[in-house]
């Protein structure tokens, strides 16, 4: 099985990928299953509100997010899970048809249990005009090389 391990990890390296569409029909979809409030699930409703209009919920943001992170930097790696994130904020409203990217930077490593260390990962979640609407601090278990040699 091959795979980046723990190791292979250079803190401040940085990639940048991801190209998600958001549709109006899954801002409504999300919100009204998980997070019913009005800017989410009515569009005339949203439009009254501070946002003026009809904005996705900051977790279905992230929920996108995790998909472009899992398909461009976990999948094919020695990740064991995450631990959690750190330092989560929704910075701007994300409406039907915005495009979104993502940029991570290694900001830290540790060696956390036997076999095992933690990557952490700055994560900027921005919209098709570059603006960030999302950002955090993920925790990623991953597998080390040497404990398994």
């Amino acid at each position: 099985m091959g795979g980046k391990f723990y190791e292979d990890f250079v803190v401040s390296d940085t990639q940048e990928f991801g190209n998600y569409t958001v549709e109006k029909e899954e801002i409504i979809e999300y919100g009204e299953k998980y997070d019913p409030q009005p800017f989410h699930t009515d569009e005339n409703a949203a439009e009254e509100s501070a946002f003026g209009g009809l904005i996705a919920s900051g977790l279905l943001t992230v929920g996108i997010g995790q998909r472009m992170l899992v398909e461009n930097f976990i999948q094919g790696t020695r990740a064991k899970g995450s631990l959690g994130i750190d330092n989560l904020r929704w910075r701007h409203p994300v409406r039907p048809g915005d495009t979104l990217s993502m940029k991570t930077e290694i900001v830290e490593k540790e060696i956390w249990d036997d076999g095992f260390g933690v990557v952490s990962v700055s994560i900027e979640i921005h919209n098709q005009e570059g603006e960030i609407v999302a950002s955090l601090i993920g925790l990623v278990r991953y597998e080390r090389r040497e404990e398994r040699e």
